[in-house]
């Protein structure tokens, strides 16, 4: 009796010694991955910056000139979306500037798009003059209105959202026939339709 007490002992030892070393070595890895994912993270300008809504920086400290985009592209700290540096001036009407930007390489980086019109009124900054955004940092933004990726709720297949850089806080609805500046983002998108 007292020998199978003892093996049971035993073995419930040995279980116990596997699953602590089972999870040390869990534990381990995962620090592993969590470095690896800081120093990635360092390499490409991102440590520390998370995509959320919560900051409000003022603008000296608001935008970073991304490196790894040759300096062609602009992180705003405040959503971590990046926006072109210096969008074209050529105007389009809204099918058009939707592809342009789909089709975009800045940095030699795809995956861009139109920002929604929330993102888009989002990067101006009322302590500034018109344009309303740094001209230390940003390049070529003209004191008009840009399309956003937002269609209009109720006239979804004719409207969309534009919003004016000559007079901030103006967003209005326009047709998706005229023509406008575009202004290419990377991120995830905020909201398509209002």
């Amino acid at each position: 009796m007292r020998h199978a007490w003892g093996s049971r002992v035993g073995m419930v030892t040995l279980v116990g010694v596997m699953v602590l070393s089972a999870g040390l070595v869990l534990m381990a890895d995962r620090a592993l991955a969590d470095k690896d994912d800081k120093d990635r993270d360092s390499a490409t300008g991102l440590s520390g910056v998370t995509q959320n809504w919560d900051k409000n920086l003022p603008s000296a400290s608001r935008f970073t000139l991304l490196s790894n985009f040759g300096g062609a592209a602009v992180r705003d700290n405040n959503t971590g979306l990046v926006w072109e540096q210096a969008p074209d001036a050529t105007t389009r009407v809204w099918e058009i500037a939707a592809q342009y930007c789909l089709n975009k390489t800045v940095g030699n980086t795809v995956g861009w798009r139109l920002p929604s019109v929330v993102e888009l009124a989002s990067v101006q900054d009322p302590s500034l003059p018109p344009p309303f955004v740094p001209a230390s940092v940003f390049t070529g933004i003209q004191q008009n209105a840009y399309f956003s990726a937002t269609t209009q709720a109720d006239n979804p297949l004719g409207g969309a959202w534009e919003v004016n850089f000559f007079n901030v806080g103006a967003a209005n609805g326009i047709s998706k026939g005229s023509s406008l500046f575009a202004w290419c983002v990377r991120g995830p998108m905020n909201a398509s339709a209002y």
